[in-house]
């Protein structure tokens, strides 16, 4: 489902990811000096906000997908990006200040094991950081689709129980990964839709579950799928505002 083109995802979540790198960099502290390592950077939403507030140099990053790393070479010439899982990190024991997740623990197939390596790899009192939509509590930036999706088919298996998608679970993953003095915090971010076909595009593009979900429909079901969520979309655009659960211990 993150074997596709960066420009795809790019306009799938980019639009969302992007605004949030900023508001996850304040609530990590990160500040300049550290060395961070972006873990399952996708294209580089997170790792551009890092280096604009470090420097490339000072930045590394991995991601499983060949595509999107890289993407994300291209993009931020001078960032050592490697291609890895978050559960196996080609990093020795303390070498960053922090490390960060972005959208990422929901799609790690061992949360804890891949919350314990960023510990790993970070230096004792360093910060591992992440952060997941809330789509356990239906604020998530995908919630109107997932909710459209379930009106007409009530089996539907969305992302509301992904790992660290409800409140609180993101700070238990962090403590069982035996992060110390862990916080967690609401982190939100608004985007204008000017049109329900600017909107609904990216969907079409096969990214994440919900691109998946869509394209497996037969095509009757998609035009349901797709009239019912244009029926709920706003005259004159949405702006849309997404919510975040983020939590950080210390290594």
């Amino acid at each position: 489902m993150f074997t596709v083109a960066a420009e795809a995802y790019d306009r799938y979540m980019g639009r969302y990811s992007i605004p949030l790198a900023p508001r996850f960099c304040e609530f990590a502290q990160i500040a300049a000096g550290q060395r961070v390592l972006d873990v399952g950077c996708g294209p580089g939403a997170l790792t551009a906000e890092l280096v604009s507030r470090l420097g490339a140099p000072a930045v590394s990053a991995v991601d499983p997908s060949e595509p999107f790393v890289e993407a994300a070479r291209e993009r931020h010439p001078g960032v050592e990006v490697r291609q890895a899982a978050a559960e196996q990190l080609p990093f020795p024991d303390d070498d960053f200040d922090s490390s960060l997740a972005q959208l990422v623990v929901h799609f790690m197939a061992a949360p804890i094991a891949g919350l314990g390596e960023m510990a790993r790899v970070t230096r004792e009192g360093g910060t591992v950081a992440a952060c997941v939509w809330d789509h356990g509590g239906g604020e998530g930036p995908l919630s109107r689709f997932w909710e459209a999706a379930r009106e007409l088919d009530p089996e539907v298996v969305d992302e509301s129980d992904l790992a660290g998608s409800r409140r609180g679970h993101l700070a238990e993953l962090l403590r069982e990964a035996r992060l110390q003095d862990v916080e967690e915090a609401v982190l939100s971010v608004s985007v204008r839709h000017a049109s329900f076909e600017e909107w609904w595009e990216p969907f079409t593009f096969g990214v994440g579950p919900a691109g998946v979900y869509l394209g497996q429909l037969e095509q009757e079901r998609q035009d349901h799928l797709l009239e019912r969520c244009r029926e709920a979309f706003p005259e004159g655009g949405l702006i849309l505002t997404a919510r975040a659960w983020a939590a950080r211990g210390r290594a």
